[in-house]
């Protein structure tokens, strides 16, 4: 028996699509000096006259500062994403991806009004948070979860209280309570 060859998949339309995105965002931005990322993919307190100020809402997730931020996210999205689309389907990913986004960006453009944002960093916590529940049943609490969140989100705390740097906590934070509060409820709706 001959054994098949085999081929390549695009097996996570959304998840790669995002990275893609993201991918082509960054580049756009580095070759333009940083400009179409401060224009179109980076949130920050702006008039609410403004329309790009509501595009910003959600477009910043695809702009990264470097390569290194982009690489950083995207391993995270590539390894999560896949495993998190087969489980909850391409639309209800988009649609906790899209909540994640706006309410981090809505949250930085409240609580931060001299705090530029942008990356897929709140996305990626709201993924590790959301694949602690992949084991999830009703009635109990899995201690992965309560061990990832322990460790990502208590790192994000100590890190805003005790370092200064470009790296917002709050995003990560808010994106790790995002997909904790989204992680719950699709799994007690699905049981």
């Amino acid at each position: 028996m001959a054994r098949k060859k085999p081929i390549i998949t695009f097996n996570s339309p959304i998840v790669l699509g995002f990275v893609i995105a993201c991918f082509a965002v960054t580049l756009f931005g580095m070759i333009s000096g940083g400009r179409i990322t401060r224009l179109l993919f980076m949130t920050y307190r702006s008039s609410l006259k403004n329309p790009f100020t509501y595009i910003r809402f959600f477009t910043y997730v695809l702009g990264h500062d470097g390569w290194g931020h982009f690489v950083g996210n995207a391993s995270y999205l590539l390894l999560l994403g896949p495993m998190l689309e087969e489980k909850y389907g391409a639309r209800m990913l988009s649609h906790i991806m899209l909540i994640t986004a706006f309410v981090t960006s809505f949250g930085n453009f409240i609580l931060f009004p001299n705090v530029a944002l942008c990356g897929a960093s709140g996305i990626v916590f709201a993924f590790i948070i959301l694949a602690s529940f992949t084991g999830f049943k009703e009635g109990e609490i899995p201690l992965t979860f309560i061990l990832v969140a322990v460790l990502y989100i208590g790192q994000q705390v100590i890190e805003g209280i005790t370092i200064t740097d470009n790296v917002s906590n709050m995003s990560h934070i808010i994106g790790g309570v995002v997909g904790a509060i989204l992680g719950y409820r699709l799994n007690v709706r699905k049981k």
